[in-house]
């Protein structure tokens, strides 16, 4: 089954946006923390393109949680590259609230499964 929905649409969105960011980024001779902002920005949308074909409700939340976890790594890439001046105030609050949301509708999907599971 292939992933689809707002989830995959969001984070999509989302890896293409920091993508675009990281080649200007690139152009300021700026390597190290682009490589890493874009390796968590895009992990946050692949792994939960894993939880999607997930084996169990177990593996769903153990997926979903990489992404909980990158989604949480690239809000401190973000205000590094802020803070260090390489990003403006506009673009960093622009997808810092992007990552935000896709970080609370992954919790959400989380705590979702998991009460599920207490029903069962």
């Amino acid at each position: 089954m292939r992933a689809q929905g707002i989830l995959y649409d969001k984070s999509k969105a989302f890896a293409l946006d920091v993508i675009a960011m990281c080649n200007e980024l690139r152009d300021k001779n700026e390597f190290v923390m682009s490589k890493q902002i874009l390796r968590s920005a895009t992990s946050i949308g692949a792994n939960y393109c894993e939880a999607v074909c997930a084996e169990s409700p177990q593996d769903f939340i153990h997926k979903v949680s990489i992404s909980l976890k990158e989604a949480n790594e690239t809000y401190f890439w973000l205000d590094l590259l802020h803070d260090s001046k390489y990003i403006d105030e506009k673009r960093h609050d622009r997808l810092r609230s992007q990552v935000e949301e896709l970080f609370k509708m992954l919790n959400s999907s989380v705590i979702t499964v998991k009460q599920r599971l207490k029903k069962e």
